[in-house]
């Protein structure tokens, strides 16, 4: 397999250190580019992946093209690349471009998946979710597992869901960084050092996280492992209920589904 990077961001960057990484492929069998070369440049300097002067050449010499462009770029790099796109397999991570979009950019038989991952990629921590295009094999699925596999956890949806997995785990670690800094907020309050306060606070989501991951058991069963009756848990969690903190999680994620669809409408409209 050879792997070609349209795009050299953050997100794509993350994706090559991971699949290099976890040995998916070898840095030989990656090519990138980016409108701004100097960014193509780096990562190839950084990783030992050869960088190309244009997309068409990263299409011409790829099997697997990765798109990893602002939205508003994509449909534009697409049917430019369009000729060259056929017998390849296109994953595009750009936020609220449709399957049908990318499926009428890079012309009929096309095999297209649409990814979408978050920032935790950084730093090999991912939660991604992926939809398969109308002509994806079941081989495909196998490679997009494998590559976002390398950066975190990756499962499969149908497209209509991707908007609520943008809500959840697209916009999610703000949601959890927002916690970090009450938390924090919080320990400075009651007289530890900033510092530390934040350590602290980031480190307990993370271990908190992990606990759900590695026991499999429901959040309410460990939550309720820790409130002993009449203790300093059960106060504090009384004081998130009274102050509407569930509530306005589970608001956010709705708003924020509900944000990506109207994104995805206005993207509809405008062609």
């Amino acid at each position: 397999m050879t792997l070609g990077f349209i795009g050299c961001g953050k997100m794509a960057s993350a994706l090559v250190r991971g699949v290099l990484r976890a040995g998916v492929v070898t840095a030989e069998r990656i090519v990138v580019s980016d409108c701004y070369a100097g960014a193509a440049h780096q990562l190839a300097s950084d990783t030992g992946v050869k960088a190309l002067a244009t997309n068409a050449e990263v299409v011409a010499a790829s099997d697997t093209v990765l798109l990893c462009v602002k939205p508003q770029e994509a449909m534009a790099v697409l049917k430019d690349a369009a000729s060259a796109l056929s017998g390849k397999l296109v994953v595009s991570i750009a936020a609220g471009v449709s399957l049908r979009a990318l499926e009428e950019a890079t012309g009929v038989g096309v095999r297209v998946v649409r990814v979408m991952p978050n920032t935790p990629a950084l730093v090999q921590r991912a939660a991604s979710a992926y939809a398969l295009g109308t002509f994806a094999l079941p081989e495909d699925a196998v490679v997009v597992e494998s590559l976002f596999g390398s950066v975190g956890y990756i499962g499969r949806v149908p497209e209509a869901l991707l908007d609520a997995v943008t809500g959840l785990s697209g916009s999610g670690p703000a949601y959890g960084f927002l916690l970090i800094e009450a938390l924090a907020d919080g320990g400075v309050l009651m007289g530890l050092p900033r510092d530390l306060a934040v350590k602290l606070a980031a480190q307990t989501l993370a271990g908190a996280a992990e606990m759900v991951l590695q026991t499999g058991q429901h959040p309410g069963v460990l939550r309720d492992a820790v409130a002993s009756p009449g203790g300093t848990t059960i106060a504090g969690i009384a004081a998130l209920e009274a102050a509407g903190v569930r509530a306005g999680l589970i608001h956010a994620v709705q708003a924020a589904t509900e944000r990506s669809r109207e994104l995805q409408e206005l993207a509809i409209r405008q062609g």
